[in-house]
Formats: C-alpha cells, structure tokens, sequence
C-alpha cells in the first residue's frame, strides 16, 4: 500500500509490567479493584552517598529477569538496565498477545519506537559511584550501551529479529504517547504495516528521586490526582507497549483486534519548563478529538495525565472544559497514576493499556487518594469503585515538562467481521 493511501490503525497486543502487576491482565485488574502500588521505600546511596530516605513509589516487584530469561532462552540480565528489560517484558507480551512471536512479518515490515524520559539510570548512577565514588580507573565495559536511550528498543529489535523502522524518541511524560503517534505515523505512510510502540521507565534510583524533590513536585504521602489537599505526584516504574497495525493486515493474519487509534494530537506550549500552559492542552485534545471523528452524542472515558500536582490538575480540568463544553460534566474521568505512580516516559502507554482494557470491559477504574472535592477540578470523576460506562471512544492525554502535549483517541472496533 503506497503512502496516498488511507489505512485504518487498529491495536492487535497490549503488555504491562508495573507496581500493579507482572502482565497486563494482572495491572488491569489491580486498577479496576482500587488496589495501590505505592508504597513508602527506603532508598540508601551507599557509604559514598548521604544517609538513606524513606519516600513513597511505586516500584516493580518480584522477578521479571528469571522467567523472561526463560520464555526468550537466553541471558541478558548483565548487559542490560533495568529500563530495557522492562521494554524487553512488555514487548514479548505484546507480540504473544499479537501472535507475532516468530512471524516473519516482524523481519522487513514492523518497526519499533519507544519513548524513555531517561535512559539508563540505575547504570549511570552505578558507574558514577565507582569512578567518583570509589576511585575506579575503569568502568564495565558495557556502560556505554546499558544507559543509551535507545538501548531498549535495539533490545527489542536484536531479541525478535525485527529489521524495520526502530528508533526511540524522548519527550519527558509524553514519550510513549509521541511514540505510540510515531508508530501510526509509520504505517499510514506504507513504511511498516505493523509497529510496536510504548515505552519504559526505570528511574527509581536514590539520586534521581532526590533530583526530582529538587523540583518540589513530589507528594511526601501519595498521589491524589484533582484531589483538595493533593501535593503531588509520585514516582513509578514500568512498561508498557501496544502492537498497532494496518487494519487489513490484522484482518488477513486472522488477528484479534481489540480497538482502533483513530485521532492523534501533538502540540507545543512554548512557554515554560515546568508549568502547563491552557492552550496547548486544548489544541492536543482537540485535534485528537475531532480526527477521530466524536460527536456530540459520543461518551468518551478520559485517561488523564493526572499527576496530582496542583498547578497541573486544575489546567486539564479547565482544558477537558474547553473542549467538551457543556458535555465536560458526561465524561468519565480516570487518573490511574493513583495507582502505579508517575512512570515518566512510560506512563503514556500504561495508562493506555490499563484504558483500552476499561473500554472493552466497560468499566471505569477509580481515582486513589481522594481527600474531597477541589472547585477547580469539576469534573465527573470516578472515585470508590470501578463505574460501569457506556464510553466507545478513550481520550488519553499526556502534558510533559516543557510543554510537549500528545492526546489519542482510541475507540472500540466495530468490525464484526474482522472479529469473529
């Protein structure tokens, strides 16, 4: 298919790994029942570092080395950052999902694009404490590779053979959601038919917590998304990836198709590092919105980027209002960073799998941490329990550092004959 062609996009394999869960069965469900994975942690810098503190986040636990290690048949937890196995997790869990694994469509005619807010850390911070720390004249020789920014997706492309287009992109908290329009982008112009996108975060390091209470926009209790009294986001890590793919193609292989990409907007504030500006919100939910073709009569569940930060919630209330008008009050509201924390480049995609998930099951997962009503944050929130909805369409929306906005209109696949 060349590139003057129309292709539609639809989503054929989803994969997590949070705070919540080990997969993304097990993270949607977490969601859905109103369980948090924040918890307080202690985090200690060593004998070269200041004395250890205690700080809420919402830290991956068990091992997920071991059994991938397993299902791929080969060892790679030395040579990689915790970042890229996160990425190498929910690939294959995507592309099992997809029925891709070992498909020889992976070689020429899938690409790959991952969003990273940061790139190796845990690395980063190891070889700087043995050189400045310790003293050592040499660092492990795979430092290089193990905290490149691109290291995950190169992960993914070597494991599964994937020979397409493979890139990362970087763009703070709206990585995976730039990735994911990155991705689309590639199979409607003909380059690809089939993409795997998401992202991934491992940040949960003692000088890189401490770096971001530098900013002071970190909550010392939890994350309280459109909450009065909330102070704050908090920490996560994780992954999560989506297979997007042309339409006909799912259909051909014979693919289960769960939900279709049918708006994209991107926009830029241009106007601070750190706080959020009204216009640029409206302008990316907007032009998500009206690609993907909603009505007036559409309900739609709106995935916010809900980082419980004062000055953040009160912008995307006022912006869901600007867009929705009257209809800002039907809208169900979800903010799922209650539950897994901030993954930062990967939050994007997570809350995208956790959404799509909400949108087939028709139900609403519930805001965490919730204190009492703010007036700058009217919007109908889903709060208790998880809400029964009659949405077809998911807005998600991510608001980065920097002013770069991404929102993209999902909406449940009406094919049945693509279906059955």
């Amino acid at each position: 298919m060349g590139p003057g062609a129309q292709r539609r996009i639809v989503v054929t394999g989803l994969g997590a790994v949070c705070a919540l869960g080990a997969n993304a069965s097990e993270t949607w469900a977490a969601a859905r029942d109103g369980r948090s994975g924040i918890r307080r942690h202690v985090f200690d810098a060593g004998p070269n570092g200041p004395e250890a503190h205690e700080t809420p986040a919402a830290l991956v636990e068990g091992d997920i080395v071991a059994p991938l290690e397993a299902a791929l048949g080969r060892r790679f937890g030395q040579s990689l950052d915790p970042f890229a196995i996160l990425a190498l997790a929910v690939a294959h869990e995507a592309l099992d999902q997809a029925g891709l694994l070992g498909s020889a469509a992976l070689e020429r005619r899938t690409a790959v694009v991952l969003g990273h807010g940061f790139a190796g850390i845990h690395s980063l911070e190891a070889a700087f404490d043995r050189f400045y720390g310790r003293k050592a004249a040499k660092l492990h020789p795979v430092t290089v590779p193990k905290v490149m920014v691109s290291a995950p997706v190169s992960a993914v492309a070597i494991t599964f053979g994937i020979k397409g287009p493979v890139f990362a992109v970087s763009s703070a908290c709206s990585s995976s959601g730039h990735a994911i329009a990155q991705g689309a982008s590639l199979i409607a112009s003909g380059q690809c038919d089939i993409a795997l996108v998401g992202g991934s975060e491992a940040i949960a390091t003692p000088g890189c917590l401490r770096a971001w209470e530098g900013l002071q926009a970190m909550s010392p209790t939890t994350c309280r998304p459109f909450s009065a009294g909330r102070d704050g986001m908090t920490i996560g890590e994780g992954g999560a990836a989506m297979v997007l793919e042309d339409a006909d193609h799912a259909r051909a292989r014979g693919a289960m198709i769960l939900a279709e990409l049918g708006g994209v907007g991107l926009s830029s504030d241009a106007f601070h590092w750190t706080q959020p500006s009204l216009e640029g919100a409206v302008t990316a939910m907007a032009a998500a919105c009206e690609q993907a073709g909603l009505t007036d009569g559409d309900q739609v569940l709106i995935s916010t980027h809900g980082t419980g930060t004062p000055l953040n919630d009160k912008n995307e209330a006022a912006a869901i209002h600007a867009v929705f008008g009257a209809r800002a009050g039907r809208q169900p509201v979800i903010a799922t960073k209650s539950a897994h924390g901030h993954l930062i480049g990967a939050a994007t995609a997570l809350q995208g799998v956790i959404g799509l998930q909400a949108l087939r099951a028709g139900l609403a997962p519930p805001i965490l941490g919730w204190l009492g009503r703010d007036p700058d944050c009217d919007l109908d929130l889903v709060l208790g329990e998880a809400r029964p909805i009659e949405a077809d369409a998911l807005l998600l929306n991510a608001f980065a550092f920097g002013g770069l906005n991404t929102s993209l209109v999902f909406r449940l696949w009406r094919d049945a004959a693509a279906t059955a």
